[in-house]
Order: C-alpha cells, then sequence, then structure tokens
C-alpha cells in the first residue's frame, strides 16, 4: 500500500462492529460513505429506495444509530430536530460547524472543547463523561441571500 493513502475499513468491518453481517446493513454503510456530508436516515432510505435496494427504513435508522454509537458515524442534529449522519473512516473524534441554510458542514479544530471535557471529567470525579457540542450558522456562500432576503 502506498505510504500517503489512509486505510479505511472495509463495509464488512464496519457493519461487523455493530452486529451480524447482513446485505442490508452493508448496503446503508456503503450508502453512508458516498453521501456528500451529513444526510438523515429518511433521504439515506429514499435514495437507497430510488436505486433498487430493498433496505426497510427501520433498518436504515438502526444501522445509522449503530454506526454512531461504536463511532464509525457522526452525528448532529438540523434546526427541526432531525439527527443527520456522517460516515467516520477511523476512530477520532470530529466537531462541525454546519449552516443552517444549506447544510454545508466543515471539520474545526475541537481540541479546547476536547481539553475542556477531559479537565470536566477529571476534577469532578465523573467516569465516561460524554459530550456533544453543535456549532451552526450561515455560510459565506449562503450569507449574501440571507441578507438579500430580509
Amino acid at each position: 500500500m502506498a505510504p500517503d493513502r489512509q486505510c479505511t475499513p472495509t463495509p464488512s468491518h464496519d457493519v461487523t462492529l455493530i452486529g451480524r453481517l447482513t446485505q442490508q446493513r452493508a448496503t446503508v454503510v456503503e450508502a453512508l460513505k458516498r453521501a456528500e456530508g451529513f444526510v438523515g436516515a429518511q433521504a439515506l432510505h429514499n435514495q437507497l429506495v430510488a436505486a433498487g435496494s430493498p433496505v426497510g427504513l427501520s433498518t436504515v435508522y438502526r444501522t445509522l444509530t449503530a454506526l454512531a454509537g461504536v463511532g464509525r458515524a457522526d452525528m448532529v442534529r438540523d434546526t427541526s430536530g432531525e439527527r443527520l449522519f456522517r460516515y467516520r473512516p477511523g476512530p477520532e473524534h470530529r466537531h462541525y460547524l454546519i449552516c443552517t441554510e444549506c447544510g454545508l458542514s466543515r471539520p474545526v479544530d475541537s481540541g479546547p472543547v476536547e481539553d475542556w471535557a477531559d479537565t470536566i471529567a477529571r476534577t469532578s470525579g465523573f467516569a465516561n463523561v460524554r459530550h456533544t457540542v453543535e456549532l451552526s450558522g450561515v455560510c459565506p456562500d449562503c450569507a449574501p441571500q440571507r441578507v438579500a432576503t430580509q
């Protein structure tokens, strides 16, 4: 393997992290990997149905939730509260800044947040501390349009 290429887990490996390997789960993982940016379960299911896949909506929801649970998907909520997912090829935890107008997402330096969460966990005596940080705003491409319509 070339040294500059990142090793990406195979879909079957990702699926075995969340349970039994099934074609439906592998199909959901592949669809999530192909999705651009964050995607909701319903939208991903619609894409699969349009492509002729027999995967049920409940399988999509369960697979996405399980992937997030084992660190293979990032999950955020949109302004209406819908959970959106994006495939995460490695174990590194990331935070994103998401445009509320178009859904564009950009990873952000989350070092200070991670340091803060580690400090709180260490000094509070709590175990298994988790955190959720969601940053949203209007991206540079959407900002002029938003101003023009107000």
